[in-house]
Formats: structure tokens, sequence, C-alpha cells
């Protein structure tokens, strides 16, 4: 999952096949960020390996995307009605119920990414021991936080108990917590991006891309209104 030449005058195209450069003026705007550097042809050449209207590819496209606009939804139809605590007899049953539908969800995701990536060329160039073992080591911190993420919150704090009425008496700050915030998404995408080096994967790559992109409007989706949640827990505890 994952560029696109810049508008304006002054761009710059090498002889034919070769990198296409673009002025640092063009990026004051962003910091100063020297984008002129970027050497498209590389980009090109990596996603050359990638051919994503293979089934296998569109598949695994699905399923990521898919995943956190179900739980999202679920969720949020769940917090308006409260169907699924009456259907479950209880809110922590319901969550839980909630909570194995998203682990085999994940499972499905995980499983149509190796596949993707299987059914795809390695880049040569990468299929190397340091390649590798970057890769595992990288794999290694995100299940780290993913795991140190679930122990932090624990189960109906992971699988959106919040939404049930399950609400945590306070905001975790322990580890990961301490170190960057959503570290269970970004501890999967950690994950997802080391298996990508590992099996030296373009398709991989891209699709890491997609779970990052994914994970990212999911945040900026799920953030306010879990805010708005805690907020009203805690004007309903200052008016008692």
């Amino acid at each position: 999952m994952a560029g696109r030449p810049g508008p304006g005058a002054g761009r710059r195209e090498a002889a034919a096949g070769g990198a296409r450069r673009f002025p640092r003026e063009c990026c004051e705007g962003l910091g100063g960020l020297d984008y002129g550097q970027v050497d498209v042809a590389a980009m090109v050449r990596l996603f050359g390996y990638v051919d994503v209207t293979d089934t296998g590819f569109i598949v695994a496209v699905l399923s990521i995307a898919f995943n956190p606009l179900f739980w999202n939804v679920v969720a949020r139809w769940e917090h308006k009605t409260r169907a699924l605590s009456q259907v479950f007899g209880s809110p922590h049953a319901a969550c839980y119920c909630l909570g194995a539908v998203i682990l085999v969800l994940n499972c499905v995701r995980s499983h149509c990414f190796t596949e993707a990536m299987k059914s795809q060329p390695k880049l040569e160039g990468w299929d190397l021991h340091w390649t590798y073992y970057s890769g595992l080591a990288i794999s290694a911190v995100g299940t780290l936080f993913v795991i140190s993420s679930f122990l932090a919150l624990g189960f109906t704090g992971t699988f959106l108990g919040d939404y049930f009425g399950i609400l945590m008496e306070e905001k975790v700050t322990s580890f990961p917590f301490s170190v960057l915030d959503n570290p269970m998404y970004w501890g999967s995408t950690a994950i997802y991006l080391g298996w990508s080096l590992m099996h030296a994967s373009p398709a991989g790559l891209l699709l890491t891309a997609v779970v990052a992109i994914s994970y990212t409007i999911a945040v900026l989706y799920e953030g306010p209104f879990t805010e708005e949640i805690y907020r009203r827990k805690q004007k309903g505890v200052k008016s008692k």
C-alpha cells in the first residue's frame, strides 16, 4: 500500500528512464524537506514487482481495510443501541464476543497478507541475512508493543469495552503508552513491516502501507469519540 509528481514550474526530468527530481523550493512549505533527493525511478522499480491486480493482493487489501471499519461500525452501533449487550445478556459478554470476532478477522487478515506476499516476487537485492534479521528485530519490537498494550489495557480495554459502557478508572500511562500513542496499532504495523522485510517482499511493503493508512484513519475516527465518552463520564461524576 503506498508518487506522483507535484505541480509547478521548474520540474526537471532526467533522461528517459531516469529519476525524476523536484526543486527544493517546492518543499519549503513542509519544513524545507528536500524531496528533490527522492529517487522516483527507484520507487517505480520497487513497486514494479507488485501486481496490484492479482486476486490475492486485492483480497489482502480488502481484508486490511475491512477490519477497522467493521469494529468501529459495530462498536458505535452498540454504544448507541446496546443491542449486543441485550442479546448476550451483559456488556462484558458482548464485548468478549466482539473481541473474539476481531481476533478471528485479524487472523484472516494476516493469512491473506502472507498469501499475497508468497504469490508475488521477492526483491533479490533484499533477500539477504541482514534484511531478514532487521525484519525479525522490527517484528519483535512490534510484538512487544502489542503484548504490553494488551496487558496494560486488559481484554475489554483492548477490544472497545468503553463503547459497551465498560470504562477504565483512569487513563493508562504506563509502558508502552509512555512511549507512543496507540501502541497496539503501531506495534501491529511494525509486525507486518518486519514480516515483509523477512520475506524481501515489495508486495508486503505496499500492504504494510495500507495497514498504516487504515490504522491512521481508525485513530482519527476513534480518538475524538472515545474522548467524548470519558468526558461525559467525568461530567457525570462531577454532577453527583
